[in-house]
C-alpha cells in the first residue's frame, strides 16, 4: 500500500487509467470480432457496416492511449484485409 499522499494519489489515478483502458480495449475487440464473424459467415453488408464502426473504435482507442497506434494500424490492416479477401471471393463467384 501507498504510504506518502502523492503515492496514494498516483494510486487513485493509475486504477481510473486501467479501468477507462480496458473500456476501450473491450469494446474494440468486440467489435473486431463482429466484422469478422461477418465475414466467417459470409456477409459482405454486414461485415462492411461492422467494419466502419470498428475502426472508428480501434482509432479512438489508440486516441486515448489505450493502445499504441501501430497496434491500431495492424488491427485496422488484419480487419480490412478480412473483409477485403470475402469482397474478392464473393465476386469470383459470381
Amino acid at each position: 500500500m501507498p504510504n506518502t499522499k502523492s503515492a496514494k494519489k498516483r494510486l487513485r489515478q493509475n486504477i481510473k487509467r486501467r479501468e477507462r483502458n480496458r473500456y476501450y480495449t473491450r469494446r474494440m475487440k468486440t467489435e473486431a470480432k463482429k466484422v469478422l464473424e461477418a465475414v466467417a459467415e459470409k456477409n459482405l453488408e454486414a461485415a462492411k457496416e461492422q467494419l466502419k464502426v470498428a475502426m472508428k473504435w480501434i482509432q479512438r482507442a489508440a486516441a486515448r492511449g489505450a493502445i499504441h497506434k501501430n497496434e491500431a494500424a495492424r488491427r485496422m490492416s488484419r480487419i480490412a484485409t478480412a473483409v477485403a479477401q470475402l469482397e474478392k471471393e464473393l465476386a469470383a463467384q459470381g
